[in-house]
């Protein structure tokens, strides 16, 4: 066995793709405090601030550097769904965002809930609505990657929710936090290595 070094300014993930191809029987839904709401066309104001608060503390942070034009094309393709999970006070509490633009495949692109709500069986809840509007007709795969910087718990939450793992690869990319797409404080249980002057 060997290390792979990685530089100071950059981060390392391993990334699990995982697949179903058989539309599972319905999950019942769950009650929750939370309301799905459909975001037609989001501004692009409100697109980052939903995707910066469920993804900060796992450094997710390509939609934030991302320049406006390739964003808007992105968020406002019909083939593209995104819906707020929206709590009792008005606020977005969570994401799920589908990609349909490949043919009969769905990519759970984005999915995930503000830090506070991790734990409290939420998951469940988003996730019966996200296979609802993922198999819809014609689709024969609904498809997910998750990576080793998400929530501890992500991979085996997919996989109970019936997806299976298929393919492992290992991602490195420039620290967000270093490149200031991210606050210094974001993800803290990932340690920030500044590089050496």
């Amino acid at each position: 066995m060997g290390l792979t070094g990685v530089r100071g300014e950059e981060v390392a993930t391993i990334v699990t793709t995982l697949e179903m191809r058989a539309r599972p029987e319905p999950m019942p839904v769950p009650e929750a405090p939370l309301r799905l709401v459909a975001l037609e066309r989001p501004t692009l104001d409100r697109y980052r601030a939903l995707f910066r608060s469920v993804g900060a503390p796992w450094l997710w942070f390509s939609r934030l550097v991302m320049d406006d034009a390739a964003l808007t094309e992105i968020i406002h393709d019909p083939d593209v769904a995104i819906f707020a999970a929206v709590d009792q006070a008005g606020r977005d509490a969570g994401m799920l965002e589908l990609d349909f633009r490949t043919p009969r495949e769905c990519e759970l692109s984005y999915f995930g809930l503000v830090p506070d709500l991790a734990g409290k069986g939420l998951g469940r809840w988003l996730m019966a609505h996200a296979l609802e509007r993922a198999w819809r007709a014609g689709i024969e795969r609904v498809w997910v990657h998750t990576c080793t910087l998400d929530h501890p718990t992500a991979l085996g939450f997919y996989r109970r929710s019936g997806f299976t793992a298929i393919r492992r690869t290992i991602e490195t990319f420039a620290d967000p936090r270093l490149i200031g797409a991210l606050p210094p404080d974001a993800a803290p249980q990932i340690p920030c290595l500044k590089p050496r002057g």
